[in-house]
């Protein structure tokens, strides 16, 4: 693949994510208010896209709750900055496997299957202009999790988020999820060209080696637009990566708690830092307007 810099990039911010984050820094936002304030913080700092997930406000746990989505993305359409709102859809496929002589039943403490609707009630609710849909099932670091999205449900979800006139981000932890959202776009599930973000460094799927790397990259159609980040370390050099591939960044307490050695960061200062490395690079860090017009995307109304 000839080198093909991007000189026009967004920065999307994943503000708060759904893993176990809450007690390793105090940065992490909970209440809808705190992620609210923190995206916006965000997107003043140069975010084109707001990432969210919500939280139990009390113990910091992944949420579902219609309620919690409704109040964080009123709260920023209502903030004095324009930003691009992205829900995730990845909540209601988890598995939690018993051990390993008596896999069944599941266990209750972490086990959350839902249907697809269910699934993205809240997107339906909200109506934001993306919202994630994660390609494929994988094992994660936890002995017995597993992240589960069959075929028939990623189709479902697909046409439900196409139907909403919300765009998805095909979140791509390996190349085989590559492979299927290919398939997704050919049978007109989702349409051309798609979004995918390529998610680096998450056990157990694709490392965040180059290597690896440019594998991701090369099976992504070269009419699809793309971002990239890896988790924790190697955050701030992907974003290099990511834009010398011909791609957009993420960065953001989702993936990564630390602005360097013993400094726990906030949502605005990854980005802050992630805008100076791309303009060093000398691209241009591009804004809201400019992605809805990229992408394609639709600002629309929430229902009620």
């Amino acid at each position: 693949m000839p080198l093909s810099m991007n000189r026009e990039v967004f920065i999307t911010c994943a503000v708060t994510g759904s893993g176990g984050t809450q007690d390793r820094s105090p940065h992490v936002p909970r209440s809808p208010e705190q992620i609210a304030n923190s995206a916006i913080a965000a997107a003043k700092a140069g975010a084109a896209i707001v990432h969210c997930h919500v939280r139990d406000p009390e113990t910091g746990a992944p949420s579902r709750d219609l309620s919690y989505y409704r109040e964080v993305t009123d709260r920023i359409r209502d903030a004095d900055v324009d930003v691009v709102l992205n829900l995730t859809a990845g909540m209601g496929g988890d598995m939690v496997f018993g051990d390993v002589e008596a896999p069944l039943p599941l266990k209750n403490a972490g086990t959350d299957m839902i249907g697809a609707t269910e699934r993205v009630a809240h997107v339906a609710e909200c109506l934001p202009e993306i919202c994630t849909l994660d390609c494929g099932t994988m094992n994660f670091a936890e002995a017995d999790y597993v992240m589960t999205n069959t075929p028939g449900m990623l189709t479902a979800m697909g046409r439900m988020m196409t139907g909403l006139g919300v765009k998805p981000e095909i979140e791509a932890f390996d190349t085989g999820h590559l492979w299927y959202a290919k398939q997704l776009v050919k049978d007109g599930v989702l349409d051309a060209p798609a979004l995918v973000q390529l998610c680096m460094g998450v056990p157990w799927g694709a490392p965040d080696d180059l290597n690896t790397f440019m594998a991701m990259v090369n099976n992504v159609p070269e009419d699809w637009t793309f971002s990239a980040f890896a988790l924790g370390r190697n955050q701030m050099a992907y974003v290099a990566a990511a834009v010398l591939a011909g791609g957009n960044v993420r960065v953001g307490l989702e993936d990564n708690l630390w602005l360097g050695k013993g400094e726990l960061a906030q949502n605005w200062q990854l980005v802050e830092r992630a805008g100076t490395i791309i303009e060093n690079m000398g691209a241009r860090v591009i804004g809201p307007d400019e992605v809805r017009a990229k992408l394609g995307l639709t600002k629309q109304a929430p229902k009620g």
